[in-house]
């Protein structure tokens, strides 16, 4: 019986500093499909031609059709979906090679953990503990959706891998910033499309609720100043996110 194949899925946009490193960290897949968004500028495109099988040029719409998009180029038996500033370990690796030849396995999907580095700092609390994602799951059993915190959607069981993804995420205050811009804009964009209304306590108490959450509930204050940080820029993002909502409200009422 032939060993199943396993196809990796990237998504990446000026992903040339990740990029490189993340494609190293996949060389045990069968099939490597990188999706560049078509507005990058920093090289991605020419080093996913490089280190990849197949790359496709997109222009973004949302995360879950990006996903999509690639995942009707992969021919593997099984899709895992990485992110470039993610980093697959040998030990992972591994794990997701044996469980998926093994005859009597009864699952469909896996959830990954993942262990994040947050202003260079290795987080355990402020809710990165709860970070387990689907990202391993079989061909034909999944597709993705969701236009910002896109998730797959499968029948079946599924289960959780021992071994985390390496996360390097938010190196620095500037892309922590630029980050919560465009995921907050985004936000907006899709709260709009489904026609929610805006209340005013999203602006005036989520924000704080958001960050005590993080904070206390999920013990942010033991990550340190980063955690605080984090936590509160956490909050922070939830009333800008609400604020575009408004103004594309306004927007569409005075047009």
């Amino acid at each position: 019986m032939a060993e199943p194949r396993v196809s990796v899925l990237i998504l990446a946009k000026n992903e040339a500093e990740n990029l490189p490193e993340c494609l190293a960290t996949v060389g045990w897949a069968n099939e490597v499909i990188v999706v560049v968004d078509r507005a990058s500028r920093d090289g991605t495109e020419l080093i996913a031609q490089r280190g990849a099988d197949l790359v496709a040029i997109r222009t973004f719409d949302d995360f879950a059709s990006q996903r999509n998009a690639a995942l009707e180029l992969a021919s593997g038996d099984w899709v895992f979906a990485i992110d470039a500033d993610e980093r697959a370990t040998p030990e992972l690796a591994t794990e997701v090679r044996r469980l998926i030849n093994q005859v009597a396995n009864p699952f469909v999907g896996f959830r990954v953990p993942i262990e994040s580095v947050v202003l260079g700092r290795s987080f355990r609390f402020s809710g990165t503990q709860h970070d387990r994602p689907l990202r391993l799951f079989q061909r034909g059993q999944g597709q993705w959706s969701g236009a910002v915190h896109e998730t797959v959607q499968i029948e079946g069981e599924i289960g959780l891998l021992e071994h985390p993804l390496k996360h390097r995420t938010i190196p620095d205050m500037q892309t922590f910033l630029r980050k919560m811009n465009h995921y907050t804009t985004l936000e907006a964009i899709k709260f709009e499309r489904e026609s929610r209304r805006f209340r005013t306590l999203d602006i005036v108490l989520r924000p704080g609720w958001t960050f005590l959450k993080l904070y206390i509930g999920k013990q942010g204050f033991r990550d340190g100043l980063e955690g605080f940080a984090f936590c509160a820029l956490s909050g922070v993002s939830v009333a800008v996110r609400h604020w575009k909502h408004r103004e594309l409200i306004q927007a569409r009422r005075a047009s």
